[in-house]
């Protein structure tokens, strides 16, 4: 790879990609459209950038202490930086459940691929934007 194909290609999660405001967590919340399984819930809403956006809602109460709660944000920051090609210009919110707590990486990372691809699949290229 050359250095500016290299560039356009990075897998890296830049502030712009993230949702930090808590008017952005608020319009999602109210606007959204909630997906889950067993391990998560998503909160996903179209967003006018251009681009996903992610925002983590991970509770002391859900996840349990500091290092557990930071393994958690870790394992969804990089499932959505490697997927976030592929996913369509909507802010998604992620909480965790209770059950993610005492499951594995592997567990976690199989869990999120599955429900990037329901929000793919629910906001594709053919639904109408609100």
């Amino acid at each position: 790879m050359t250095g500016d194909c290299a560039a356009r290609n990075r897998l890296t999660l830049p502030a712009q990609k993230r949702l930090r405001r808590k008017s952005d967590f608020d319009a999602a919340y109210a606007r959204g459209r909630r997906f889950g399984n067993g391990f998560f819930g998503v909160t996903a809403v179209w967003n006018d950038k251009g681009w996903p956006r992610l925002g983590l809602a991970v509770a002391v109460r859900t996840a349990g202490g500091g290092v557990e709660r930071n393994r958690i944000r870790r394992i969804i920051r990089e499932s959505f930086r490697l997927h976030q090609y592929e996913l369509p210009a909507v802010d998604l919110i992620v909480s965790a459940r209770n059950r993610a707590r005492d499951a594995s990486g592997a567990e976690l990372r199989e869990s999120l691929s599955a429900l990037w691809k329901s929000v793919t699949g629910k906001f594709d290229a053919s639904s109408m934007r609100p």
